[in-house]
């Protein structure tokens, strides 16, 4: 293209900018809004992938050796090379304590200290709980004393500040077991925190053989990283590994930590978080980037729609294609440009509220650092650049058929072709089918096809809007006329003729009711459904606690107790099940009950449908009703599952059960899961009793607290806090999206028919009937969107309810409303503000312009 020709599309993208405000405005602010999303959702992605577990009890330590928190799964896809999937472990994996003589005798180990940690339980009644570790492990994290001397006997400790004064006497429970120490000494750090010899320590650690962790100090001169390449070729020349048996291919060697690595040693469900809050807000993200491209097209489209003519012109006077794709390439991005850098300049202060709104709800788990370093500030600059791609890709949508068609046929509007019509509907068939296959699934499978079916039923209703349109005014035309007067006969007459405007202002209203209804609907079946089946589980008359864990013999004296019917001790904890999906290995970590078997029906129903619960034991398993379908079991059969330390085991299958949602997709016989928890003893029980009083159960369980009418007992996905407000932002985003497409589709539609509207004042019409007839019109609109998104939305949300819960789908009527308010408002403001000029005066034809 030659230099002249360029300066003319140059000239005529910034006087058409300039020209066409309005119309650019909602692009504008879509493009602003897109830029602000994507560089808060960028920032939140760079702070996740930076994030590490907080360094607090090893601070002074040069490196930590610890047990290997993942387990992994190798596994060949189909035709291609082995993949292995990663997944974090929740409980503590120990370290062999033969590795401390190793390590210390590694050249330039200046000290090596073996770490415990384990609950305590503070006061006689173990109401508060502390950390319990050995004093010397104290000078890993600078604790120093403020006051008192160190502990030299097994019946002294050092207790946080505030806990007790130095020499008083306290009551700690651990492992179930009260023991009164004399308190030496106050040390900084932590308040929550109890400190004994180090023979005291190992031994209310219970863990005879292992450690939980080596903090490592290095002496003068030697380095962090020659230490490191030390002690790391040290261990593997010993062979030491995790310990516990581990599936093949599972190696699990020691990790020797340092840096920020340090922090994983002691906060453990931190890297798990991070590794799903990655997962979600990648996930969040390409949700955006794709809804994002539908709208700014759709405000493009709308934009360039008020000008076909002119475009058309163009072509009829000898424009080429590539010359008016460039003139509108420049133009939009003129626009882009300003709007991205806008959008990127408040994507700081948005992700820094998304960051506080996770804080404030407890979102993140403790000791997760999501840090925000000054060279990182630069990341909406970055996803600045891919909104001025969505910008650009959007202008090439918009234009493709004016650009396309020839001169003689660009000033001509043409009608929805038969090939748009046989797309639509084949896209609604295989939203459909996808929404069948979903009910014949479960788990993230059912969950997928779901969301894929809303999607397609979307674009496919998009294509067909201009049916859809004449459709819908087919039914509501007759009312219109027989009940709206003189305004419901034009508002019907306009509809019925502008079908292909009225469908282009009904895709924005759809996308916004389908989406958002399935992504509030979805998580709120599935909390309903769990919240109906734990209030159904749920048998006991008490609850039975205590911080440290309950005594020996607690549960068996419990069951004698007068008037006790039954009574369930109950564990939690996490286990991790490996899988293939379509060939690739994958691993899914699930929140598990372990339970007592005897009597559980009385005090914790799990609502059994095959096999017998009585004959859980040790090396059983039972299952919930989905999770055995999908593993392909029954009674009888045999599963293999790793616990949350990683241990795999071979478990027979005993019973199904209905209640998973509540209860979890496995319960295991108690003593075993203790096995691989990190504090290995009961801390809840479960009791049925009719008669009996709190005083006996307290006489039972010396020191435990006795709650009356326990609330029901129910797991949540361990991300669901984090899952929830990540959604309300997405849908705070997609809601504003939307809004802001709905608003400028009508507004561009209105004032393109300000010359109609002057017109028909001519004719005779009233301004009050003409705002009779707008208002019909956008209530028609807002109609015919919400009845068609509720119903794209209602067939994926049936199958996923279905396949996930048992149950119909459910949405709380304030939220429902919600979305009707915000549909009626927008399409309301659409439509009659823009035609108020028109509508003021009296003289209509100086604002035919």
């Amino acid at each position: 293209m030659s230099d002249a020709r360029v300066n003319v599309m140059k000239l005529l993208a910034a006087r058409a900018a300039r020209t066409h405000r309005k119309a650019w405005a909602a692009v504008f602010a879509a493009l602003t809004l897109t830029s602000l999303l994507l560089g808060a959702f960028g920032l939140a992605l760079s702070s996740a992938g930076l994030g590490h577990a907080r360094v607090e009890r090893y601070a002074a330590a040069d490196l930590v050796v610890s047990g290997d928190q993942n387990t992994r799964y190798t596994a060949k896809p189909w035709g291609s090379e082995p993949e292995t999937a990663t997944a974090g472990l929740t409980e503590r994996v120990r370290v062999p304590r033969a590795a401390l003589k190793t390590v210390r005798e590694v050249p330039g180990v200046l000290a090596a200290v073996a770490d415990e940690v384990f609950t305590v339980g503070v006061g006689d009644d173990g109401g508060d709980a502390a950390t319990g570790r050995p004093w010397e492990a104290a000078r890993l994290g600078s604790y120093a004393l403020r006051d008192g001397t160190a502990p030299e006997r097994s019946s002294e400790v050092v207790v946080g500040e505030g806990t007790a004064r130095v020499g008083d006497r306290i009551a700690l429970r651990v492992a179930g077991a009260t023991a009164t120490y004399r308190v030496t000494g106050v040390p900084q750090g932590p308040r929550a925190a109890a400190y004994f010899t180090s023979t005291e320590a190992q031994r209310l650690a219970g863990r005879p053989g292992s450690v939980a962790a080596i903090g490592v100090t290095a002496d003068p001169g030697t380095s962090t990283a020659t230490l490191y390449a030390r002690v790391r070729q040290a261990l593997d020349k010993a062979g030491h590994r995790s310990v516990g048996h581990r599936a093949d291919g599972d190696g699990a060697r020691l990790r020797v930590l340092t840096g920020d690595g340090r922090g994983d040693a002691e906060f453990l469900a931190a890297a798990p978080a991070r590794a799903g809050m990655l997962a979600l807000l990648g996930s969040v993200t390409a949700t955006v980037v794709l809804i994002a491209l539908l709208v700014v097209a759709s405000t493009v489209v709308q934009a360039l729609q008020q000008r076909s003519r002119e475009l058309g012109l163009l072509r009829a006077v000898g424009a080429t294609p590539r010359q008016l794709r460039s003139a509108v390439g420049r133009e939009v991005g003129r626009v882009a440009a300003a709007a991205a850098l806008t959008g990127a300049v408040a994507a700081v202060p948005a992700f820094l509220g998304l960051r506080a709104l996770l804080d404030a709800r407890g979102a993140l788990p403790p000791g997760l650092e999501l840090p925000l370093p000054t060279w990182l500030l630069p990341t909406p600059s970055v996803t600045a650049g891919l909104t001025l791609l969505i910008a650009r890709a959007a202008a090439l949508i918009a234009c493709a058929r004016t650009a396309k068609v020839r001169p003689s046929e660009a000033l001509r509007e043409s009608a929805p072709g038969k090939g748009r019509r046989i797309t639509g509907l084949v896209l609604l068939f295989i939203g459909a089918s996808s929404a069948g296959t979903a009910t014949l699934q479960n788990g993230q499978a059912a969950a997928a096809a779901a969301g894929a079916a809303a999607v397609v039923l979307v674009i496919g209703c998009a294509l067909l809007g201009p049916w859809i349109a004449e459709g819908a005014m087919r039914v509501l035309g007759a009312p219109l006329r027989r009940f709206g007067g003189a305004g419901g006969h034009l508002a019907a007459a306009n509809c019925t003729a502008s079908a292909r405007r009225l469908g282009a202002a009904l895709t924005p209203i759809i996308l916004v009711t389908a989406f958002i209804a399935v992504q509030l609907s979805a998580g709120a079946t599935m909390t309903h459904a769990a919240g109906d089946q734990a209030r159904d589980a749920a048998r006991a008359d008490y609850a039975v606690t205590a911080s440290g864990g309950l005594p020996a013999g607690t549960l068996e004296r419990i069951r004698r107790s007068p008037g006790v019917q039954a009574a369930t001790a109950i564990t939690h904890s996490t286990v991790v099940l490996a899988r293939r999906e379509t060939g690739s290995p994958r691993l899914d970590r699930l929140p598990v009950l372990g339970v007592t078997p005897e009597g559980l029906a009385k005090t914790l129903d799990p609502g059994v449908r095959e096999g017998d619960i009585d004959e859980l034991r040790p090396g059983t398993v039972a299952l919930g009703r989905d999770q055995a379908r999908s593993l392909d079991a029954g009674p009888g059969s045999t599963v293999t599952v790793r616990f949350g330390d990683g241990v795999e085991s071979r478990l027979r299958v005993v019973a199904t059960y209905d209640r998973e949602l509540a209860l979890g997709p496995l319960l295991f016989a108690q003593s075993e899961l203790l096995r691989h928890t990190s504090s290995p003893t009961a801390n809840r029980i479960l009791v049925a009793a009719t008669g009996t009083t709190s005083r006996a159960l307290r006489d039972a369980a010396p020191g435990a607290r006795v709650t009356a009418d326990p609330p029901p007992e129910r797991l949540e996905p361990e991300d669901q806090a984090l899952g929830e407000v990540v959604t309300v932002a997405a849908l705070g985003a997609v809601g504003g999206f939307t809004v802001i497409a709905v608003l400028s589709t009508l507004t561009l539609i209105t004032i393109g028919r300000r010359p109609e509207l002057c017109l028909l004042r001519l004719a005779g019409a009233g301004r009050r009937q003409l705002r009779h007839m707008l208002r019909l019109e956008a209530a028609a609109t807002a109609l015919t969107g919400l009845v068609v998104g509720a119903a794209v939305a209602a067939l994926p949300l049936l199958a996923f309810s279905l396949a996930m819960a048992h149950s119909l789908p459910h949405l709380a009527a304030g939220q429902a409303a919600l979305i009707v308010t915000v549909v009626a408002a927008t399409t309301a403001a659409g439509t009659v503000i823009p035609a108020r000029r028109v509508l003021r005066g009296r003289h209509p034809l100086r604002f035919s312009a």
